[in-house]
């Protein structure tokens, strides 16, 4: 539901907000990844895995999804403290879990990309699937349509999850 306390102008400054900081946190996470083509292509990689010019595009999408799903549930009910009858999670807390979820989603291109350690990008990552379904949870007695939005993102980091994990057994010498 809209909150009619919300005017049409104060839902479109948080919807740029909100699509700052989820791509604020792919920039910070773009960083890490200068060399991430060179790198990736470097990797004894499994034959599944995908080109490298495929993370770009997919991560974009994801991101944008990311920022709409956090926008719907700002702007959702008139109370932001307000708890929904099936759940005990305030907005606040479904919003800070998932600027917690941004954070990890930046960390993992550091732990992997720049840093070159396969094991904790790979604790790391299981740590960001699990924030990210949590956040799930907490979004939708706020909008249904939010936590849906987050379903592909779950299944990608999933997919990133078993690739990080083969990458890593794949390259000892590498991602150590």
């Amino acid at each position: 539901m809209n909150s009619p306390a919300l005017s049409l102008s104060r839902q479109a400054v948080g919807f740029v907000a909100w699509v700052a900081l989820c791509f604020a946190a792919s920039a910070v996470g773009a960083l890490a990844s200068v060399n991430a083509g060179a790198f990736y292509a470097s990797l004894d990689r499994p034959a599944w895995a995908p080109p490298g010019w495929l993370f770009g595009p997919v991560w974009s999408v994801l991101f944008l999804c990311m920022a709409v799903a956090a926008w719907l549930v700002w702007r959702s009910g008139s109370d932001p403290l307000a708890r929904r009858p099936s759940t005990s999670v305030t907005k606040p807390v479904a919003l800070w879990l998932f600027v917690a979820q941004l954070a990890a989603n930046a960390l993992w291109s550091w732990l992997f990309f720049a840093w070159q350690w396969g094991g904790p990008a790979f604790a790391e990552v299981l740590l960001l699937w699990l924030l990210v379904a949590c956040t799930i949870v907490a979004f939708w007695p706020f909008s249904k349509v939010a936590s849906s939005l987050l379903v592909p993102y779950l299944l990608w980091v999933g997919f990133a999850s078993v690739l990080n994990w083969v990458l890593w057994r794949a390259n000892p010498t590498i991602l150590g």
